[in-house]
């Protein structure tokens, strides 16, 4: 069985794009892999947490984890920062690591511009995620596209590692979206759904009320052609809403369009609004169960001790190999 590494920031509730483009594979490859899946409370830090929200949100996550499906019997569900693996690989991958291919990255210019100066960490969380991966013999990463260039740091850094120290590191492969299933913004279907965008009704999130969701779809951007047809480059709203349509309902696209040929948008919309409410609300139902259990609790220590066994075992070697400690 190959092994399969992933985590979730808990920066808030997880909204239909997480949902969509990473959390339904989580679910999947449990059945014919060794999954660990992680809620990464320190890669949260990168900017300032209020301490009792940040604890609140990680319990949030973990609890959507299990309502989505994800089963602590097939996969090791923990919080990132039980395992101190990640930030000892973290800082040897580090020495490894160079400025210069941490400017590049898009993600870092993005959240730096127009900044003097940015948290350190901010700058080198992609070694952080590295470490994550890295530090499970990891296989497969199943993430947005938006990852692409992280796991391809982590690669040349592993490969870097390797060409000195042979076999230190499992050479990760990323599992990527498929073309069209990224989900974006309902306001602006230029930019990807978000957890931070100032408007609630950008996004819809897992836990939200039936007639929250109703109003965002409603509300959501299209055009003013008026015809439902799926073209992502002259119509991104309805596109998008085609796109969440047909995932959530398991009806392709092509299939939409021509039951939706001769309908308004409000027709459609209304209709999109009954799956979405339809599809998450065993997932809120699960949640409401989960969220204030020991059993949570519990799942969350018992796999952060299984977690740490397998890191400790390659920290083990990668000490061996960098001359780290007395034998």
């Amino acid at each position: 069985m190959k092994r399969v590494f992933s985590g979730v920031q808990p920066t808030g509730n997880i909204h239909l794009g997480n949902y969509l483009g990473a959390l339904r594979q989580f679910v999947e490859l449990q059945e014919d892999n060794q999954c660990i899946y992680c809620i990464v409370d320190m890669h949260a830090i990168t900017v300032p947490q209020d301490p009792e929200t940040l604890r609140k949100h990680t319990l949030d996550v973990a609890a959507l984890y299990l309502a989505i499906g994800i089963d602590p019997k097939k996969s090791i569900v923990f919080v990132q920062s039980d395992v101190s693996g990640h930030a000892e690989l973290s800082w040897i991958l580090t020495c490894s690591s160079y400025t210069g291919e941490l400017s590049r990255m898009t993600q870092f210019k993005d959240k730096s511009k127009n900044k003097e100066s940015a948290p350190a960490g901010l700058f080198t969380y992609p070694i952080l995620m590295a470490a994550d991966i890295l530090l499970y013999d990891t296989d497969v990463v199943p993430v947005g596209n938006d990852q692409k260039q992280h796991i391809e740091l982590c690669r040349d850094i592993a490969g870097r590692i390797n060409s000195r120290f042979p076999d230190t590191f499992v050479m990760p492969e990323g599992r990527f979206l498929k073309a069209g299933a990224r989900i974006m913004a309902l306001d602006d279907p230029t930019k990807k759904m978000s957890k931070s965008a100032e408007n609630i009704h950008s996004r819809i999130s897992l836990l939200d009320e039936p007639s929250k969701i109703k109003k965002s779809i409603m509300k959501a951007t299209t055009d003013s052609e008026g015809v439902i047809r799926f073209d992502a480059e002259n119509k991104p709203g309805i596109s998008n809403l085609l796109n969440i349509y047909s995932v959530l309902s398991g009806i392709t696209v092509e299939d939409l369009e021509k039951r939706y040929k001769g309908s308004g948008y409000g027709t459609f919309k209304k209709d999109l609004v009954d799956v979405t409410v339809e599809a998450l609300a065993p997932i809120k139902a699960r949640y409401e169960e989960i969220r204030s259990s020991q059993m949570l609790i519990d799942t969350l220590k018992d796999g952060a001790e299984r977690a740490d066994a397998i890191a400790q075992k390659t920290m083990t070697r990668v000490k061996e190999n960098f001359g780290l400690g007395l034998k």
